[in-house]
């Protein structure tokens, strides 16, 4: 059973599911969105980029953001997919995330675009 993110009911009134795709991009999403220490039991889960929207832009702000996005990717979901590139634009208040990766099981080449605005 592959849940869909986020958390809801079909219109059956049963829990939502997703195919493997979609199931791996929610994965995907929630490890760019989730900071470290929001979850109780995984205290190091996420990456943390959230917390960029408001750092000033600049070259060597954006190429440490693809590093940490790339190594948490690598680190937590480094069996589902093997991440192939990261790119991340901070426009404004606007954090903009485009991730290239390989589906392992598949080998299925995929690319999955996430844009966040300042809360």
């Amino acid at each position: 059973m592959q849940l869909d993110y986020p958390f809801h009911f079909d219109g059956r009134g049963r829990t939502a599911e997703t195919d493997g795709d979609d199931h791996i991009r929610d994965l995907i999403e929630q490890v760019l969105f989730t900071s470290p220490g929001e979850r109780v039991n995984r205290p190091t889960f996420g990456s943390g980029v959230m917390r960029l929207v408001f750092e000033p832009n600049s070259d060597v702000l954006g190429t440490a953001t693809q590093q940490l996005v790339q190594g948490a990717l690598q680190q937590w979901l480094g069996d589902l997919i093997q991440v192939q590139s990261v790119d991340v634009k901070n426009e404004d208040s606007t954090l903009r995330i485009t991730v290239q990766y390989v589906v392992r099981r598949t080998q299925k080449s995929q690319v999955a675009q996430f844009t966040r605005g300042a809360a």
